[in-house]
């Protein structure tokens, strides 16, 4: 995965260590460049474009129902192959589609990053999806009684703009930035304070 270079995570994962310096909390950042394949929806656009492209066909030459035949199954070549480059592909899955699948990969990290197994439960999971320009802040519950959910959606509206703009390890530090100093005025470091998570970025293939 090439998003984000080698010294990019290093910032990220430095950023992450300075933020949980100042507080009890656990900061776990996870980026994926996408959140799925999306691989039937844009096949089935290139199955109807197939079925309606040479309709006028019938009705503007003498063409023979073979040559038109063979016209559809050339279209639905063409745009099968075409939907094989990622853009296209994930640009022609509707929105609300791609929201709900990064939504439902953020989740699957919260468990797959062990958020909920910090002794006080004060673990914030940031999730990137590259692909979709999605991004969540997932709280575990030891926060909610202190920390208004509106705090998080300050942080993934100004990272979403980050992503948008392609400034993706920017918009992450800052991110990390705002959530540790949320972290810090709720849940100060104490005494026995152990790094519970892991500090680096996490990458998913």
């Amino acid at each position: 995965m090439d998003i984000l270079s080698t010294r990019e995570r290093t910032r990220i994962s430095r950023a992450i260590a300075r933020a949980e310096a100042k507080t009890s909390g656990e900061i776990v950042a996870v980026i994926a460049e996408s959140s799925d394949d999306y691989l039937f929806i844009p096949l089935f656009w290139a199955a109807l474009l197939a079925l309606f492209a040479p309709l006028p066909m019938f009705a503007l030459t003498a063409w023979p129902a073979v040559h038109i035949y063979a016209l559809q199954l050339a279209v639905f070549a063409a745009g099968s192959l075409a939907v094989q480059w990622r853009p296209l592909r994930v640009a022609l899955v509707p929105r609300a589609v791609k929201r709900a699948r990064a939504h439902a990969r953020a989740m699957e990290q919260v468990l797959a990053q062990n958020l909920h197994t910090t002794k006080a439960r004060t673990g914030v999971l940031i999730f990137v999806s590259v692909a979709e320009r999605f991004a969540e802040v997932i709280a575990d519950e030891g926060i909610y009684s202190k920390v208004p959910p509106g705090i998080w959606d300050e942080v993934v509206a100004r990272l979403s703009a980050d992503i948008a703009r392609g400034e993706v390890a920017g918009g992450f530090i800052e991110a990390v930035g705002q959530c540790g100093g949320v972290l810090a005025e709720h849940f100060p470091p104490g005494g026995g304070d152990a790094n519970e998570l892991p500090n680096h970025l996490i990458v998913l293939e």
